[in-house]
């Protein structure tokens, strides 16, 4: 028997939170100032997320929809959630699975996974919209009406895999107040129902989804000191291990022995194993054998811990990660909160102690934490209370390409969200009537080294000296984690904005390796960003200094010339071959120094002939704006200018 609220059919519409998971999903509520989760279509708290397309366009979701896998398994998805924001290509789509993928005939059919469902294709966020439905209806069918729902997504998921999930909402007819951080979301619901201040960690290992995060409560202030993670790592890995050694077991190493029907039943038979190894030291499956008959496949606790050791050092190694970005050591933490029903294996729970030195905190159900926080969060906006204030913060920097291939992190990693900030830019070269501005992401110096967000350009320009042009580019990151940029050109008022919706997220282990890569190279990126912005600025002298020729050569005495004529050529070598920066800059203080007296003389030719017929203060402000702006292109050339 299902117990029901008691509802009223007047009573405003009620906020709801959803943990939209890899494996399971969950709505919850808040009753009586306490979060519980509302029981799904199959009778429990766990919906599992499983869509099977059936004919006619028929959709079951659910329990029911696992029980099609072995008959229909190319029409049964499960663990979508990795698919979210990806492309066709994307190296996640090539594990072990049962679905079929449909081919891209289109370059921007190539941006978007699609499933083959029997005559029809699907996308990620079809599918996670038919789980929000059904979540929904059961809130409906319990609550009476529902409002607002806040969907948590993991701490690592990018502004694609975001954009995603809140399309998925929008599709299944859902108001989405706000995406919550999976991590925050869980150390929400502890802080509330423990009224525990303190510094903890939240390690979150869900289906196909890793995360850790620092945080600190204190006095109803949730602050997010440092998060990492791994968006294509879970438990579905663990399953895998497993399932690899069941298929050789039977014979069908080879590719083609592995038919959608062989490899749903195998990766069925592995998750299993890997359940009753939570309580037992020992399980056996009974499998079929290539060419007929029956194997048992027999597995131990400790060969599966060996087997699953590799993706525990994963989480490890960005445990650590987090742990350096927030300048402190695990005896600093006040506790670890495990959230995610991979936290169940007890290899994982000894790793968890064995990298933070404590016995983490499994007080409330792993599986149900996420999405009571995501109810609370929902009641607190609906009720417009400032009761708790959630900070969280970036997971990876944003910034601009500029000249030379640098790049301008507008806001650095770990900033505190909702979070703006802005960068200005001049021009390079003269009579320059557009900007192109390129959108990455990543800790590397250079933007080829970074994960590439968004091109555009603004146009309309009018013709003006370089340098004389002031683009304005403001970042904006709301709540959701998700990107607005404005580019204004402040001579001219000319503004356009984007919302940066790239097509595809990041691959497997490209958060990982852009972390890595920046610690590795830094001091190497760093040298190559001062060696691009030189060549940059030595460019921008040599242009400069032969248009000064070209006007004003008959200032200069003969010997001069001579020595300006030489300083040039060598800057211009300096520029095209240079591998170090030194090399560069004294190329660029010769040509400076072989210059000085000279630009003195143009700008008394500049001033005298700006004298004749016009007032004093007109004659001041020409000189002070022929100044200015001297100064600021021998200054800053077409690099970008941090403001506040």
């Amino acid at each position: 028997m299902v117990l029901l609220d008691i509802f009223d059919p007047k009573a405003p519409p009620r906020p709801i939170g959803i943990d939209l998971g890899t494996t399971n999903s969950i709505v919850a509520h808040m009753r009586d100032e306490r979060p519980v989760a509302l029981t799904t279509c199959d009778g429990t708290a766990l919906l599992p997320s499983v869509v099977y397309y059936g004919d006619h366009g028929s959709v079951i979701v659910g329990a029911s929809a696992k029980s099609y896998a072995s008959l229909h398994p190319e029409r049964t998805l499960a663990s979508v959630k990795r698919f979210m924001g990806r492309g066709a290509d994307d190296l996640e789509t090539t594990r072990l699975a049962a679905h079929r993928l449909a081919p891209a005939t289109t370059p921007d059919e190539a941006k978007v996974v699609r499933f083959d469902v029997g005559g029809r294709t699907v996308t990620p966020v079809e599918v996670s919209a038919e789980i929000l439905k059904s979540l929904k209806q059961s809130a409906l069918d319990q609550l009476g009406t529902v409002g607002g729902a806040v969907i948590t997504v993991p701490a690592y998921f990018d502004d694609a895999q975001r954009q995603a999930t809140k399309d998925a909402g929008r599709l299944a007819g859902l108001e989405v107040l706000r995406l919550l951080n999976e991590p925050t979301a869980a150390a929400l619901a502890y802080g509330l129902d423990k009224r525990q201040d303190g510094l903890f960690a939240v390690y979150d290992l869900g289906g196909g989804t890793f995360d850790i995060t620092l945080l600190r409560l204190e006095e109803g202030v949730f602050q997010v000191k440092s998060t990492g993670g791994d968006s294509a790592l879970g438990g579905d890995d663990m399953d895998r291990r497993i399932a690899e050694e069941m298929l050789d077991a039977m014979g069908a190493s080879e590719a083609a022995a592995r038919t959608p029907e062989i490899v749903a039943l195998v990766l069925g038979a592995a998750r299993s194993a890997k359940h009753g190894l939570t309580d037992a030291l020992e399980v056996t499956v009974e499998l079929p054998k290539r060419g007929g008959g029956t194997i048992v496949y027999g597995i131990r606790r400790p060969h599966f811990d060996e087997l699953i050791e590799p993706l525990l050092e994963r989480t490890g190694r960005a445990c650590r990660r987090a742990l350096r970005d927030a300048g402190m050591e695990p005896s600093e933490l006040d506790g670890v909160i495990l959230v995610g029903g991979s936290t169940r294996v007890p290899r994982v729970r000894s790793f968890v102690e064995e990298t933070f030195g404590k016995v983490p905190l499994v007080d409330i159900d792993p599986d149900l934490v996420v999405a009571y926080g995501a109810a609370v969060q929902a009641q607190l906006l609906a009720d417009s209370s400032d009761e708790v204030l959630l900070l969280d913060v970036l997971p990876l920097s944003l910034g601009v390409e500029t000249m030379g291939g640098g790049v301008d992190k507008v806001l650095p990693r770990n900033t505190t969200i909702p979070a703006g900030a802005r960068s200005t830019f001049t021009t390079y070269a003269d009579n320059q009537t557009g900007f192109e501005i390129h959108v990455v992401q990543g800790e590397r110096e250079l933007a080829k080294d970074c994960r590439s967000l968004a091109r555009f350009t603004l146009k309309g320009i009018p013709p003006m000296p370089a340098g004389m042009a002031r683009l304005e580019i403001t970042f904006h990151v709301d709540e959701n984690n998700l990107l607005k940029i404005e580019a204004k050109e402040l001579t001219t008022g000319v503004c356009q904005e984007i919302e940066v919706k790239p097509s595809y997220g990041l691959t497997d282990d490209q958060v990982e390796a852009m972390l890595l890569d920046a610690l590795d190279h830094g001091e190497e990126d760093f040298e190559a960003r001062r060696l691009a912005d030189a060549k940059v600025e030595g460019s921008r002298m040599a242009l400069a200094t032969q248009k000064a020729l070209a006007a004003d050569a008959d200032l200069l005495t003969a010997d001069e010339r001579v020595r300006v004529e030489a300083a040039l050529s060598e800057l211009r070598r300096a520029v095209q071959g240079a591998t170090h920066v030194g090399s560069v800059q004294r190329s660029i203080d010769a040509l400076d120094d072989a210059t000085h007296e000279w630009a003195g003389r143009r700008m008394n030719r500049a001033i005298q002939s700006a004298i004749g017929g016009r007032s004093v203060e007109a004659i001041g402000e020409s000189v002070a704006h022929a100044r200015g702006v001297e100064a600021h292109l021998l200054e800053h050339g077409a690099l970008p200018v941090k403001e506040s």
